[in-house]
């Protein structure tokens, strides 16, 4: 008898009017066409005989593998190179049985190796380390299942700073026609490269030191083209490679070999029994041998016990105590290295005594004269370290005489002498002395002093005392007007004060005034007047600033010492008018 076949799935009767991927074939079996995954599950063939009333079934599992996709969460990673960078690489792939991720790099498969690439449990993301230029590649992800693979690719990017590769120390003559510092980097992006020296910076559109520079820049290479070559271009060259990671600097050294160059004052002056020493610099690369001759002969000889040489690495003296005029005239000193020589003449003449000073005017007073005067034409060779003055009443036959220092004197020169009368004239005479003798005397000059009157006012100076709240006033008198002074009267107050503090009565032979217990961080302003019998002299005003109060009292801050704790120990300014 007929049966009857029957498909179901899942326990539903498939319908193969609504889903014509189901086709039973003639010999009863189930076609599924286009299988998806929800095609998965049991299916039952049931056959039945109606006649009968029998019914048998059998269920067939049908599982439905489905091939692998993949894709990358990032086609493009960016990493920088030499920095102790990791990037992972990730991918996701579905399809059944679950598939089996695996990568490979330029073909091949990456291991797995603690140090440089470590990967997730199910392999999906895979970590490099240590990020270097050599890792920068395309990466497949591939995912493989019984049902076929796929792959994603990922493209790993990496950026490194600069790094220079080539630098050489170089070495050349001077007068060469050229030479040409090379240096090279690698870097992504490529960098950039540039030089600097010791005192500039030198770009590839620098042609400096009158055209003898010149740098051409080339890929991942640029060269620095000296031409005529002095010895000045010797020293240290320093290669910059930069690009927006970062730079890399190296420094290569460029020697040049030059013969000596002799430097030094031609001419030397001293005179018989004054030692003094001619010096003869050198410069040269290598270093030169230096010798001394005088007509021809070597120094020191035998019968030139007076004459020394000292040497140092960059110059040698002779020294001379010249006992007759024979030992004046010519030496010469003559340098010599493997480039080169040169000699050079150095002339020992005996120096003379100053010729004399002018007198331009006297200006009298009525015990004291400053005398204004010009430096004599003719130091004699030799720098003048005194001036002597001479001055007697006309009356008189006897000079009085004083010395004064060139040093303190020749800025303005002027000096002062003192003791004299009121009302009786005076001629006066200056003489310059050098370490040869006394030149010869000015033309005397006369001069009338004036009558017995008030007295100059004093100059002031003055300075912080010890403990930061006192100030000492030195007082430097000036003429007396012919009549000694009795005393200094003292006013001071804080300019934001309209009161003086009490008249202070300072004696005569005093030379400072000590101000205390002032206010902290203070204006203040001092008036000091000299008086003699014939009256009191124009003030004399001093102004000065004191200091903010500090927070540990400085052990010394005389003579402008600064404590760390002080802000500024003292805004001092002084001005002498006269009212």
């Amino acid at each position: 008898m007929p049966s009857v076949i029957i498909w179901k799935h899942k326990g539903r009767d498939v319908q193969f009017k609504k889903d014509v991927r189901f086709v039973m074939l003639s010999n009863n079996y189930l076609q599924i066409r286009s299988i998806k995954r929800t095609d998965e599950g049991t299916y039952r063939c049931e056959g039945r005989i109606l006649a009968r009333g029998e019914i048998n079934f059998k269920d067939i599992q049908v599982v439905v593998n489905v091939p692998p996709t993949v894709r990358a969460r990032q086609t493009t990673v960016n990493a920088t190179a030499s920095m102790g960078e990791s990037v992972t690489l990730s991918c996701e792939a579905d399809g059944f049985p679950e598939p089996e991720i695996s990568w490979t790099r330029r073909g091949e498969t990456i291991e797995d190796e603690e140090d440089k690439f470590s990967y997730s449990d199910d392999g999906s993301e895979m970590t490099i380390h240590n990020i270097e230029k050599d890792d920068e590649a395309e990466y497949n992800c591939i995912a493989e299942n019984k049902a076929g693979d796929s792959e994603a690719t990922i493209l790993l990017k990496v950026y490194a700073k600069p790094k220079i590769t080539y630098v050489e120390n170089k070495t050349a003559v001077e007068l060469d026609n050229e030479i040409t510092l090379t240096c090279e980097a690698s870097g992504d992006p490529l960098p950039s490269i540039t030089w600097r020296t010791a005192t500039r910076n030198i770009s590839e559109e620098d042609k400096t030191l009158d055209g003898r520079i010149e740098v051409q820049g080339h890929i991942r290479m640029s060269s620095l083209t000296l031409k005529d070559i002095q010895y000045t271009d010797a020293g240290e060259y320093v290669c910059v490679a930069s690009n927006t990671i970062g730079q890399d600097t190296k420094a290569m050294f460029f020697e040049v070999q030059y013969a000596p160059k002799i430097k030094g004052p031609v001419v030397i002056y001293t005179w018989e029994g004054n030692p003094v020493n001619i010096t003869c610099e050198v410069l040269a690369y290598p270093t030169a041998k230096v010798s001394w001759l005088r007509d021809g002969q070597l120094l020191p000889s035998s019968n030139s016990s007076n004459i020394k040489i000292y040497s140092s690495p960059f110059a040698s003296s002779l020294e001379i105590n010249p006992d007759s005029e024979s030992d004046f005239g010519n030496y010469n000193c003559t340098a010599v290295n493997s480039v080169g020589q040169e000699s050079s003449e150095f002339i020992l003449v005996q120096a003379e005594t100053p010729s004399s000073p002018n007198i331009n005017r006297v200006e009298s007073y009525s015990s004291t004269a400053m005398v204004e005067f010009e430096e004599p034409d003719s130091t004699g060779g030799v720098p003048i370290l005194k001036y002597k003055a001479e001055w007697r009443n006309t009356q008189a036959e006897t000079w009085q005489t004083s010395n004064f220092s060139a040093r303190d004197e020749s800025s303005e020169s002027t000096i002062t002498i003192g003791g004299l009368r009121p009302e009786t004239s005076y001629v006066v005479r200056l003489s310059a002395i050098n370490g040869k003798g006394i030149g010869e005397a000015s033309l005397p000059f006369e001069f009338v002093t004036q009558p017995v009157r008030e007295p100059s006012a004093p100059k002031l100076t003055g300075r912080v005392g010890d403990d930061g709240n006192s100030f000492k006033v030195v007082l430097i008198k000036q003429d007396d007007g012919g009549s000694p002074i009795r005393h200094y009267l003292v006013r001071y107050r804080a300019k934001n004060s309209a009161d003086w503090k009490p008249e202070m009565k300072i004696a005569s032979d005093s030379d400072h005034i000590m101000l205390r217990s002032l206010d902290w961080n203070a204006e203040y302003e001092v008036v000091v007047v000299a008086e003699n019998q014939q009256g009191k002299s124009k003030a004399a005003f001093f102004n000065f600033k004191t200091t903010t109060k500090p927070t540990v009292i400085p052990a010394n801050i005389g003579n402008y010492t600064v404590s760390s704790t002080s802000a500024a120990l003292l805004a001092l300014f002084v001005t002498v008018l006269f009212s």
